[in-house]
């Protein structure tokens, strides 16, 4: 009786949370919005609806274990957009005191479900230029602050010139600026006018408004006012309202006999479980599964260090044993008890966005164990970066020759191929974030920006976070990372790889700025020869210039700005692979053209990556 209970539940999809909420103060309020009580009738949870004292603070929090948020105004009722306004105490004291650091200041989006996501409103993108960087001629390439952009030159940031562009603004001008320049989006006040001092149109209170997933639109619309949830799997369905009939044929049933056979099949329950759980504490004994760990997604276990282990190993953090620096923490090199070399991330203190990185990149990687990828206390990779050896103070002609470069390309495909399978995008793929080993085997490392993708979810909504000239587009436009940004961002490391060049350089041409501009526009042209590193073989060995041509048609199809039109990281993966074993087929080369060119996968225009910078 429980199972035919059960499955009359999973077909009908009755449902019991009810239409609407009090919140004191807030008033009543519906889906998108839920209480933390009933956090499963919605998709965004406020807290402290039930506080006896009905004027007390109600707040959110926008992302698992974050910081919670002050909710000033939630509108969902009629026509009007279903939205959510809060107050960012940490952004609002940054604007009340006129600290520069609030243009660089990372609004925090609500994650996105597929009953829908949440959208920034009212916002404007902001770019932080340095001045010493600043090369823009500001009469001939930007309209003044009237217009489009606003230049700030206030003297409270004298290292930085700001420029400012609505939301829906996006051309050639756009996209050299923001090739210099790092990007955030910010709340505007909607009755304010552009005005010098952008302290002045800047708003405290931030607005998001919810977008309905065309499903959920479907199940709560006016004619059926059904209930958008989510199963234990996290996939969508369109739960039924609950009504009094349901609840009369609940009664009649318990009435005419069902009450025994309930008892019956809780008996049977019981039994069951008691015998599932005896065997459970026997099988989970072991902390490591006798499982594939590469190719599966459980949770693994991993060897934890105390902090005094590792003040020890390096010699209370000893300054000349500093390695480098991350995002929000220092590396440093150190030896432990038994011998081995490692690296140790220490984070920086007194910052609460740092905290909640760091905290993000462990919750990460003890889900994770894999050769190519790197945790916070790791084996000591001695030979830098990829970056510094293609572009920086270790690069040498011959040193990085090409069969060594394919191999760190499939190093680095293998890693984010596992973190995909595994629901996680790294969301920083760069070559400064690879690093070498004696052998040149390549390590991904830096999980601080990382993301879990729920199952079933083909995105979630976050703000745009990544490294200048390797950001998708996509996300940059849409605020929607899915697993293919991680494919855009490798595509431009394959392009490095290639070319030995930085993903940006200023110096160069000014539609040239972004790397993944000028492979286009070479590769387009048929111009490969002029891409390539000349040191690596393309003129004098047919063999290199045939799997390089393959890779560059690979490198153009994770970069194409439609992230529908590029692979996925292990279909990057295969197609490597077989390049590397002499299998060049599957790039369709144009037989007889000197360089080889690669066929276009699309005629429309590529557009660069538009955002730079990690704040």
């Amino acid at each position: 009786m429980v199972v035919l209970l059960s499955a009359g539940n999973a077909n009908g999809h009755h449902d019991d949370c009810p239409d609407s909420f009090d919140c004191g103060t807030l008033g009543t309020f519906s889906f998108p919005f839920t209480t933390v009580e009933r956090h499963n009738c919605g998709v965004l949870a406020i807290q402290g609806c039930n506080d006896p004292n009905q004027t007390s603070v109600k707040y959110v929090q926008l992302n698992n274990k974050g910081k919670p948020f002050q909710v000033t105004h939630v509108s969902s009722h009629g026509r009007r957009p279903r939205s959510i306004s809060i107050i960012d105490m940490e952004f609002s004291k940054l604007l009340e005191n006129g600290s520069c650091a609030v243009f660089n200041y990372n609004i925090t989006v609500p994650p996105s479900s597929p009953m829908g996501y949440f959208d920034l409103q009212n916002n404007i993108s902001t770019f932080n230029c340095s001045r010493h960087q600043h090369k823009l001629n500001h009469t001939n390439d930007f309209i003044n602050y009237t217009n489009d952009f606003i230049n700030y030159t206030s003297t409270r940031c004298p290292s930085s010139v700001f420029y400012f562009a609505p939301p829906s603004y996006y051309d050639q001008s756009l996209r050299s600026l923001i090739s210099l320049c790092s990007m955030v989006k910010l709340p505007v006040r909607q009755d304010s006018q552009f005005i010098k001092n952008p302290f002045g149109f800047l708003n405290a209170e931030i607005t998001f408004e919810f977008q309905f997933s065309s499903e959920c639109h479907q199940c709560y619309n006016e004619e059926r006012g059904d209930h958008c949830r989510l199963d234990s799997n996290g996939t969508f369905y369109c739960a039924k309202r609950k009504t009094r009939v349901s609840t009369r044929k609940l009664a009649l049933m318990l009435g005419t006999g069902v009450g025994p056979w309930i008892i019956f099949g809780l008996f049977l329950t019981l039994r069951h479980c008691k015998r599932k759980y005896g065997q459970s504490s026997i099988t989970n004994a072991d902390p490591y599964p006798s499982r594939d760990t590469e190719n599966d997604r459980i949770f693994f276990g991993v060897p934890i260090f105390s902090y005094k282990e590792l003040q020890e190993a390096s010699n209370n953090f000893d300054p000349t044993r500093k390695l480098g620096d991350g995002g929000f923490g220092t590396v440093y090199y150190g030896t432990l008890r038994d011998g081995r070399e490692v690296a140790i991330k220490h984070l920086f203190e007194h910052n609460y966005k740092r905290v909640e990185q760091f905290m993000n990149e462990i919750e990460i990687l003890t889900r994770l164990r894999h050769r190519n990828l790197l945790l916070l206390v790791y084996e000591y990779v001695p030979n830098g970066t990829v970056a510094s050896h293609l572009h920086g103070d270790l690069a040498r002609v011959g040193l990085l020759t090409w069969p060594i470069r394919m191999q760190i390309a499939i190093d680095t495909a293998a890693a984010l191929t596992y973190l995909h399978a595994s629901n996680i995008i790294h969301r920083d793929v760069k070559t400064n974030n690879i690093l070498l080993d004696i052998s040149f085997s390549a390590k991904v490392a830096d999980f601080g920006l990382s993301r879990l993708l729920p199952n079933d979810v083909s995105h979630v909504s976050t703000a745009p976070q990544g490294s200048p000239g390797y950001l998708d587009p996509e996300y940059f436009q849409f605020y929607r990372l899915t697993d293919k940004s991680d494919v855009y961002s490798f595509g431009v490391v394959l392009i490095e790889l290639i070319s030995s060049m930085p993903a940006v350089d200023a110096a160069r041409e000014r539609d040239e700025v972004n790397l993944a501009n000028l492979a286009m526009k070479k590769i387009q042209k048929g111009k490969l020869s002029e891409l390539v590193d000349p040191s690596l073989g393309f003129e004098s060995d047919q063999v290199v210039k045939r799997m390089l041509t393959s890779v560059a048609g690979l490198a153009f199809r994770c970069v194409q700005g439609d992230n529908e039109l590029r692979p996925s990281m292990d279909e990057v993966l295969e197609a490597l692979k077989k390049f590397q074993n002499g299998n060049y087929e599957s790039e369709n080369l144009e037989k007889g053209d000197d360089d080889g060119v690669i066929s276009s996968t699309s005629s429309s225009e590529v557009h660069p990556p538009v955002y730079t910078g990690i704040w």
